[in-house]
């Protein structure tokens, strides 16, 4: 793998680590964490047509038919994952929570990858790697003890 895709994704994680205590912060600060994350959706709707906007090209929603609907359910989920850790951050940290989301997204990639599904390149689980998801998973216990 790339180096600096690997930088770029280390970055990604800061900036989700941030994005999300930040969202529990605003969620705290007006008693209520759902109204918190509806606007948070609300500038990230924004922010994401702005962003699509500025690629724009003719028939670029042509293929639109060929996705699956089911695969449309990710804007729900992603809402409800927000919300869900918007809520979880003023009850266990974000360092507690950001280390077992980790734990939920070793397990998901791995047979994510595994299988190739949702257009992930195969990449089969192996001993040495079940060995590092275990020795991520023993870090996650002792630095969330």
């Amino acid at each position: 793998m790339k180096l600096q895709f690997i930088l770029l994704t280390v970055f990604l994680g800061v900036i989700l680590t941030v994005h999300l205590a930040m969202n529990g912060k605003v969620g705290t600060a007006l008693n209520n964490a759902r109204v918190g994350n509806a606007l948070f959706w609300c500038i990230g709707a924004v922010t994401a047509v702005a962003i699509g906007l500025s690629g724009w090209k003719q028939g670029a929603l042509q293929p639109l038919g060929t996705v699956s609907p089911v695969m449309f359910t990710a804007g729900a989920m992603g809402a409800c994952l927000v919300f869900g850790i918007a809520w979880l951050v003023p009850r266990v940290g974000a360092g507690n929570l950001m280390l077992a989301l980790l734990a939920g997204q070793i397990i998901s990639g791995m047979v994510l990858s595994h299988f190739g599904w949702l257009g992930s390149p195969i990449d089969k689980i192996s001993g040495i790697k079940i060995v590092g998801a275990l020795v991520m998973f023993g870090g996650v216990i002792l630095t969330t003890k």
